[in-house]
């Protein structure tokens, strides 16, 4: 029934009905003064053979499919009950019946007057009916569904005869996303059809719409909450939420556990009742102030704690609601920072090759003292290896998973040496929010001290106290920072307590650090071990350089009685510059390619260990012979020959290799 049709006639509605059902079109009746949605239902119908005088014959649900529709309405049911029950208490609940259907027209609720019920109930109507127009035939749930519009049928326009005598209100109900749910509707008797029920059938779709979108976003709300703190639960970083008095709205276990505040006690409470806040978190809350990755010391029951501390806003739209604090323990910042930026030992015992007795003793000696967490000191000319022996002895410690960090005492300048080592405040340096010295980045690996003697006496002592107390205090701070660092000191001079004793090394800073002394062997005290040496780096310069050049027996000769002073960095030094001398992909290295100091040095070092070519050959091949223990292949391809011209060699010179196992 449209609106504008009240007050409609009833035998008017009556004629036109039985016109239609008679002969399939309405004569007499203004087809204008009609409902175009009821007029098509109609023709529907007819096409369908429904017959207009019999009752309809109606589908119903078992109990079971009927319990499977409404759990799988639970949330429409849920919803709209309320609105259905508040529309019967308030309509004086009597002369009419509420029913919920969902999208396939299946009834899932119904509330009415009982005599209503009785009526229906000779119609079937129940709850599991279905009211689809094909079974039901003209009815308002069927056409609010088909027109997706609310819709009234009031007595003759129903198709079925033995619904003239009611009037159906419906108006379909929406999901949040727009999809079909169901049909909300009112029937009551023909006497009492009235256009305000479409009203009130249209504000409760709206309310039932309306309150399914408020549940979904409190479902949305919901998820997002428990994305938030599981995100916040598996953050390392500790991170805070306060609002304008300071009051903590949320805490993750990161920021709980770094600040000893217990999360059921954390809730609501000021943040600084709980903990004594730091000058410069107090200032920038009080200012509304940022504050950006900046490292401040927090007081805790296991001492003072350096974190790297940000301070945000917390806005809602273009208002400040709060603040978000985020708090990380410095040293796992420092950690990750060396993971990245390579603060990492690269060598082990196995890269150090040595046959000779004094450096396997060295080794060895090494090798022991890894395990411990004192002191070592490291003696030996320029070039020995010495920090080759600081990477290795700290890649066998307990340590090894804890950042290595080198640095060079000669090579800093003596005003930037404090700074460089121990650190510095913000307040130390203008427009600077500080930065950690070295001992602090070094916190549970090595820190390598090369040059040691280098330092100057002011800066001794510094060190010492460091490495008495185990801790470091930053330029321009008065807060102590505990370290768990092992000190690994290196020096050229091999005759450091001459140094002592001239005062230019304090005594003190000496025997702290000789807790275990090392003095690695200069290379020309090494014996047969340049042949190692040279066979290794030919191998790992062929493989970078994709060659394959090994070295005449001559110039291995020379190398061999060359005094080294640069030992074996010289070593390299000499064999990358000669093997790139070399034409050729695999062509031989030879006293030519050697560079001019080396060849003369050698030659004009003794006269009397002048040697014939071939004498060198021989004194080569057995050089090799003992450091290889006579294994033919290997000598062959340490002297750059082959097998055969070995052999040739030793049968020549009269050689087994039964006497190099010996």
């Amino acid at each position: 029934m449209l609106p504008s049709a009240y007050p409609y006639n009833r035998q008017i509605l009556q004629v036109a009905w039985k016109e239609f059902t008679t002969w399939g079109k309405v004569y007499s009746v203004p087809i204008a003064t009609l409902d175009p949605a009821v007029i098509r239902s109609w023709h529907r119908c007819r096409k369908a053979n429904l017959d207009p005088y019999a009752p309809p014959i109606l589908e119903r649900l078992d109990e079971a499919a009927i319990e499977q529709r409404r759990q799988a309405c639970f949330d429409l049911i849920a919803v709209a009950r309320p609105f259905i029950e508040d529309i019967y208490q308030f309509a004086g609940e009597s002369n009419l019946l509420l029913y919920l259907t969902d999208a396939d027209l299946y009834v899932l609720e119904s509330l009415g007057d009982v005599q209503l019920e009785n009526k229906l109930c000779d119609l079937d109507f129940s709850i599991g009916m279905r009211m689809e127009e094909k079974l039901l035939s003209t009815n308002a749930a069927c056409l609010a569904l088909t027109t997706s519009l609310p819709a009234q049928v009031v007595g003759a326009e129903h198709y079925c005869a033995v619904m003239h005598d009611l009037c159906g209100t419906a108006a379909p109900i929406h999901a949040p996303s727009g999809e079909l749910m169901g049909v909300i509707g009112i029937v009551v008797p023909e006497s009492y059809s009235h256009p305000h029920t479409v009203s009130v059938v249209m504000a409760a779709t709206r309310a039932i719409e309306n309150q399914l979108q408020a549940e979904l976003s409190l479902q949305e709300a919901h998820r997002h909450l428990d994305e938030l703190n599981t995100i916040l639960h598996t953050m390392r970083r500790g991170v805070i939420f306060l609002d304008l008095s300071l009051k903590i709205t949320h805490i993750n276990p990161s920021a709980g556990e770094l600040l000893e505040i217990p999360h059921r006690m954390a809730m609501g409470r000021k943040l600084n009742n709980l903990i004594t806040l730091p000058a410069e978190v107090e200032i920038a809350l009080a200012q509304r102030s940022q504050l950006t990755d900046q490292e401040i010391i927090f007081a805790t029951s296991y001492g003072p704690q350096s974190c790297i501390v940000s301070l945000r806003p917390l806005l809602s739209g273009p208002r400040q609601i709060g603040f978000i604090l985020t708090i990380e323990r410095a040293a796992d910042v420092h950690r990750l920072a060396q993971r990245v930026t390579g603060a990492r030992a690269h060598f082990t015992f196995d890269d150090i090759l040595g046959n000779d007795l004094e450096m396997r003793r060295v080794l060895h000696y090494a090798r022991m003292i890894a395990m411990s967490d004192s002191t070592v000191l490291l003696l030996g000319e320029s070039g020995t290896g010495k920090e080759m022996f600081a990477h290795a002895i700290h890649n066998s410690s307990r340590r090894a998973n804890g950042p290595f960090i080198a640095i060079n005492c000669a090579a800093i300048p003596r005003e930037l040496m404090s700074s460089e080592l121990f650190g510095y405040e913000g307040a130390f340096a203008p427009h600077s929010e500080g930065r950690p010295g070295k001992f602090e980045l070094a916190n549970g690996g090595t820190i390598f001290l090369d040059n040691v003697d280098g330092m100057p006496l002011d800066m001794q002592a510094s060190l010492l106290r460091i490495l008495d107390t185990q801790e470091v205090m930053r330029m321009g701070s008065n807060q102590a920072i505990p370290l768990d660092v092992r000190v690994i000191a290196a020096s050229n001079n091999i005759h450091l307590m001459d140094e002592v004793q001239r005062g230019r090394f304090r005594a003190d800073l000496f025997y702290r650090l000789r807790v275990f002394t090392l003095t690695i062997p200069p290379l020309r005290e090494r014996g047969n071990d340049i042949l190692l040496l040279v066979a290794n780096l030919l191998e790992k310069f062929n493989r970078q350089l994709k060659k394959s050049i090994t070295i005449s027996p001559e110039a291995m000769a020379v190398l061999q009685s060359y005094h080294w002073p640069g030992n074996v960095r010289e070593l390299e030094n000499v064999l990358e510059q000669a093997i790139h001398l070399v034409n050729g992909e695999k062509a031989q290295l030879t006293l030519a390619h050697l560079p001019a100091e080396v060849r003369t040095a050698t030659i004009g070092s003794d006269t009397e260990t002048i040697l014939t070519i071939e004498e060198a050959e021989r004194q080569a091949i057995i050089r090799a012979g003992r450091v290889l223990q006579g294994n033919n292949t290997q000598m062959a391809k340490a002297l750059g020959i082959s097998r055969t011209t070995l052999w040739r060699k030793m049968k020549a010179f009269n050689l087994s290799p039964d006497s190099f196992t010996n």
